[in-house]
């Protein structure tokens, strides 16, 4: 039976290990070389790297019994088009979806504008987590301020130059990091203000707020998008039972 896992997280990774190993013909697709980089070689798994378009999805999908929309919590354009691929192919499809974190004394916000907006009006750095995507919501606030970590990928850099970043603001690392080193970035410097998504402990979650708790910085979370879906041992059981009838 096969199985495709649109993918780029840990949980993907883990579950398309399980599947394989379970005997399910599995196929993950990733959206870049570094998602590709980051599921690694799996006996039993074929990894595509896309974007696929509307037909490489359709084709992707014939005989496939399941289909698991397993990509990150704030990837919603990807998670629409997967749903509107399976929905016209007639495949059943189902969200990996990751527990949602709490944290004490952070601020929640809906976006990056609003972050950024909220920001304008109060002094001291930035530590920005959350993608090189995101940077351009913060282009009214002074450079010098932000401090953007980005994974360290070509694309990343150059997003962080053609947003005008000081490069000895650039931070250029690969996540999720343990709570000390995060401590360590706050401290380096000088932050006063940790802007973040709600990766849940998979993405680092709980390390980022107990630095920033240690660090005496305000954390700022941008809440995820609203989403319906299953846990990962859920998708699991259901996959096994799928495969095992």
């Amino acid at each position: 039976m096969k199985f495709v896992i649109f993918s780029g997280t840990a949980e993907g990774r883990a579950l398309s290990s399980a599947l394989a190993e379970a005997g399910a013909e599995v196929t993950v697709c990733v959206a870049s070389a570094y998602g590709c980089e980051q599921q690694g070689e799996i006996p039993g798994v074929e990894t595509l790297i896309g974007p696929l378009s509307a037909v490489e999805k359709a084709a992707l999908l014939k005989k496939t019994v399941l289909c698991v929309d397993a990509t990150h919590p704030y990837a919603t354009h990807i998670s629409q088009s997967v749903r509107e691929a399976c929905e016209a192919s007639g495949v059943r499809c189902v969200r990996l979806q990751r527990e949602e974190s709490e944290a004490k004394n952070a601020l929640w916000m809906d976006s990056a504008a609003e972050a950024a907006a909220y920001l304008a009006q109060r002094e001291g750095n930035i530590l920005l987590t959350t993608g090189a995507k995101e940077l351009s919501a913060f282009s009214a606030l002074s450079p010098q301020r932000l401090f953007p970590r980005v994974l360290p990928s070509h694309e990343s850099l150059s997003a962080c130059e053609a947003a005008g970043i000081p490069h000895r603001n650039i931070i250029a690392m690969q996540g999720p990091l343990s709570c000390e080193m995060n401590e360590a970035t706050l401290r380096q410097f000088s932050v006063s203000w940790l802007v973040t998504k709600d990766g849940g402990s998979t993405g680092g979650f709980p390390e980022k707020a107990e630095a920033a708790r240690k660090a005496g910085v305000t954390m700022i979370v941008l809440r995820r998008p609203q989403d319906s879906g299953m846990s990962y041992d859920a998708v699991l059981d259901l996959c096994l039972e799928i495969l095992h009838e």
